[in-house]
């Protein structure tokens, strides 16, 4: 069976058979194979090929490592557990953010505490200056999904008074370029901080706040497919959501 998704993924680079097999150090007939017929390559090779084309090993070939390998990996890219956000130290946020070099994404209905930090306001300012993307999204305070998690926490019209405020507080984050802050109308299972490969993921917990429930700190490792779940559900929510309008152009 021919391998689409590989296939989708060159056109996507806008890459040829050729680029691939001089990437991965292969035969390009060899590299035309893994496509035609869905031949599995060697790790080495699938490793190589993923990162060429900035897709997981375990998207492209998904059948390549058994039940057993696939969790472990997966298991190897928790760092650590911490049991509720408030007790994540504020350094480690810090570090997270400025270990990016190409992404920062920020998926939360106002996270509120990071909207109102001033050091880690410049710090996605400054990173943002450097070139790095930094995408955020908010919930959309008009929405019911927004009501109801209000409701559930019992503070009610107060959650989209905090979205509220986190948006006029990344106000001037708003204005550079390389900056985009969207609003989504989403269920908010998780919370999702991103820095390039390395994330710290909110669990939700009906009835407590988000600082009450636990952080999972996870670092993509090659195999593993958590950290990919997490960021294919960010990249889901972000194509759904409406661009805030920019603060020069309301």
């Amino acid at each position: 069976m021919a391998n689409e998704r590989l296939r989708t993924a060159l056109l996507q680079r806008g890459a040829g058979l050729e680029e691939l097999a001089d990437a991965v150090g292969v035969d390009p007939k060899t590299a035309e194979r893994w496509i035609t017929v869905g031949r599995i390559p060697y790790r080495r090779h699938r490793y190589a090929a993923a990162a060429f084309l900035g897709v997981d090993e375990v998207y492209l070939w998904p059948n390549a490592l058994e039940r057993e390998q696939l969790a472990d990996a997966s298991e190897n890219e928790i760092l650590t557990v911490h049991p509720h956000r408030w007790v994540v130290p504020r350094e480690a946020w810090e570090r997270l953010f400025s270990t990016a070099q190409a992404a920062i994404d920020v998926l939360v209905y106002s996270g509120f505490f990071l909207a109102d930090d001033p050091g880690l306001q410049r710090l996605l300012a400054q990173k943002a200056r450097d070139g790095v993307q930094v995408r955020i999204l908010l919930g959309d305070p008009d929405c019911g999904h927004v009501s109801d998690r209000g409701a559930d926490e019992g503070i009610d019209e107060a959650m989209a008074s905090k979205i509220r405020n986190a948006i006029v507080l990344y106000e001037p984050l708003r204005r550079l370029d390389a900056v985009e802050v969207r609003l989504h109308d989403t269920v908010l299972y998780n919370s999702i901080y991103r820095a390039d490969d390395e994330l710290l993921v909110n669990t939700h917990i009906y009835g407590q706040p988000a600082a009450q429930a636990p952080v999972l700190h996870l670092r993509r490792v090659a195999g593993g497919s958590m950290v990919s779940t997490y960021l294919d559900s960010f990249e889901r929510v972000w194509s759904q959501a409406r661009p805030l309008d920019h603060p020069d152009h309301p």
